[in-house]
């Protein structure tokens, strides 16, 4: 049962009753202090209400919660193009040509460059090269040049003794071997069982299913080398990079790490880049730049073999907090570019442990079969998603990078193409930085989503109060819009803010001006452009202004009469129980009203006494209080 007061100029102070000299004064207390300028004023000096920008994204996606300043350059998740500061502009656009019996039923399993052409071998077997020139799409691929005797499983182009090769792996279990050509006419199949290739000190090798290294100084005729140390099919790759040393050897990544060949002793010899055992480690590894990147899951292993030492890091777009669960998946490749290094995501397959930054094994985050798979860029500062398929369960099977291009009348050359559902795709990549104000000929996507992260203010406990949201835009018409949305508090649900057709700043305000209450608010960006390809609307900036309130607390200044005996207690006593409650730890029951229900009982501090006593035996006086919640 709550305590109550029930006698005028009475209050009810931690047990005792003490009778008041005047009213309780009351004051509200839960009041941020006044923010401190020094220097110029900037957009965050006003006294009410506090300010974010968004201009730059070049942080990347990955950051599903901001905990401060430190995050306000990433995304949750965007398909747009966050390279460009003050720049949020949609992202390449991307081509299907047919595939090579104008059905979907054959995945293209290889892309391969050779002799200044682009050729494509699907799962059928088939060897088609692909018309880089086409006036439509129905005659990007002519007939088929050749069977192989299984599915490929890898492909390069060399020059031997003078000639220039095509040559293709290819295996399953009931046969394996490579096959070459001069002339993509005539086509020569070898029976010695190979799985992945590679060039190295004017020699092409391969390696078996088993593991079993060869090499060949002459196209067709083979010697052994070394056997890998491990079961059947868990090697995942062969590729060169530098060892120790800073020359360049061969490496075969497997299931369960690296392994460096030492040619000189004809054996593999295991590296500081040992692994947990994981069914996707190290497929489709590559060399960019000064490293080696390695992909275990959705994962990624940068390696860096120095003098004496390695170092390893990890770099891959599961860290910070990982993708949105429908674009999540396993990497099945890495190409170099350029400006980045590129991943390809199979959204068919959960990323398991390859999930470095999680706690726990991930595979139950989707089902198989149920993702989007997508192609991230990494630029050694953050991750962009270049690509997303629009329906889920479907892989990407391969993927190349070229400088071979220019079909249906354009004149972009420098591509990416990859294999998705049985088509090719390709799409225009930039060998140098851009800034998209400056360019007229690059093709963008139709439209494009951006999320930005929860915003909580960094104070999750505190509730806040939208008031406007300032969108600066350029590029928009009205084809080429900006639609603006939000959530609040984590939901799903997005109430539409407006859709930006004209140029400058656009402002919204919240809730018919009154502002509207959140603890978190997240922004919904997107962007779509109308039939011209080279255009795309540009957001520069979002600004976002909201204020911040503490829950409600108050405070109370009393009085305390000590002249006479009160319900029993004399000054001295009253005055002894004021001492000891100043003294206490935990906080004190305080009312001053008759309330059954408690509503009005509050848990408060003693943070200030002042009183006036006399002297000697004399007990009496006065003690001013000021009481406050916590």
């Amino acid at each position: 049962m709550a305590n109550k007061s029930v006698s005028e100029n009475e209050i009810y102070l931690n047990g005792v009753y003490y009778p008041i000299a005047r009213p309780v004064q009351s004051v509200l207390s839960s009041l941020y202090p006044p923010k401190v300028t020094i220097g110029d004023t900037t957009r965050d000096s006003q006294s009410r209400a506090s300010v974010i920008s968004w201009s730059d994204f070049s942080g990347g996606i990955g950051i599903e919660r901001m905990e401060g300043a430190t995050d306000v350059d990433r995304a949750w998740w965007s398909d747009l193009s966050l390279r460009y500061k003050r720049h949020l502009v949609l992202g390449p656009e991307a081509t299907q040509t047919t595939n090579d019996d104008a059905t979907a039923a054959n995945s293209l399993d290889i892309i391969q460059e050779f002799d200044g052409n682009i050729y494509g071998i699907w799962s059928d077997k088939k060897v088609y090269k692909f018309n880089s020139g086409y006036a439509s799409a129905s005659d990007a691929f002519g007939s088929s040049l050749d069977t192989l005797p299984a599915p490929a499983t890898d492909a390069l182009e060399i020059r031997m003794g003078g000639t220039l090769y095509l040559v293709i792996a290819h295996y399953d279990s009931s046969a394996s071997g490579y096959t070459y050509t001069s002339d993509a006419i005539s086509f020569t199949d070898s029976s010695r069982s190979t799985k992945f290739l590679s060039w190295w000190d004017e020699k092409l090798w391969g390696i078996s299913h088993e593991g079993q290294l060869w090499y060949a100084t002459t196209i067709g005729t083979e010697a052994l080398d070394a056997k890998l140390p491990l079961p059947d099919g868990y090697v995942t790759d062969l590729f060169v990079a530098r060892n120790a040393s800073g020359d360049p050897i061969l490496y075969a990544m497997t299931k369960v790490g690296l392994y460096a060949h030492d040619f000189a002793n004809g054996r593999w010899v295991e590296t500081q880049l040992a692994l947990p055992f994981h069914n996707d480690n190290g497929k489709g590894s590559v060399r960019w730049r000064d490293s080696v990147y390695i992909p275990a899951g959705l994962g990624i292993y940068k390696y860096i073999n120095g003098t004496n030492s390695a170092v390893i890091s990890v770099v891959g777009p599961d860290r910070d907090h990982g993708l949105p669960a429908d674009e999540r998946g396993s990497i099945s490749k890495l190409l170099g570019t350029h400006n980045d290094l590129l991943a390809f995501v199979d959204g068919t397959t959960p990323a398991g442990m390859g999930d470095m930054f999680q706690s726990s094994p991930q595979s139950e985050t989707i089902a198989a079969s149920t993702g989007y798979s997508t192609i991230l860029g990494w630029n050694e500062t953050g991750w962009e998603a270049k690509w997303v398929a629009s329906d889920q369960g479907e892989k990407i099977t391969a993927a190349y990078v070229a400088d071979v291009g220019g079909g249906l009348g354009t004149t972009d050359s420098y591509r990416l193409y990859w294999g998705h559902k049985g088509y090719m795709y390709y799409m225009q990549l930039h060998p140098d930085i851009i800034n998209p104000t400056q360019i007229e000929t690059f093709n963008y996507a139709s439209s494009g989503t951006h999320y930005t992260p929860w915003f909580s203010a960094n104070q999750v406990e505190v509730d806040k109060l939208a008031l406007k949201l300032k969108v600066e835009t350029e590029g928009c018409s009205s084809a080429e819009t900006v639609a603006v949305s939000y959530a609040t508090d984590y939901g799903t649900t997005y109430t539409s803010l407006g859709s930006i057709t004209s140029n400058g700043l656009t402002t919204y305000t919240f809730g018919s001006s009154a502002g509207i209450t959140f603890r978190s608010i997240q922004f919904k960006l997107v962007l779509a452009r109308g039939s011209t390809n080279t255009n795309t609307p540009d957001i520069i900036s979002t600004t976002f202004e909201y204020r911040k309130k503490l829950e409600t607390k108050f405070g109370w200044q009393v009085s305390v009469n000590m002249n006479k005996t009160y319900k029993g207690k004399t000054p001295k006593a009253l005055r002894s129980n004021v001492l000891s409650s100043i003294d206490t730890n935990t906080l004190l029951e305080f009312t001053f009203r008759d309330d059954s229900g408690g509503t009005r009982n509050y848990y408060v501090d003693i943070i200030n006494a002042q009183g006036l006593e006399n002297t000697g035996y004399d007990e009496r006086g006065s003690t001013q209080l000021l009481l406050q919640e916590p």
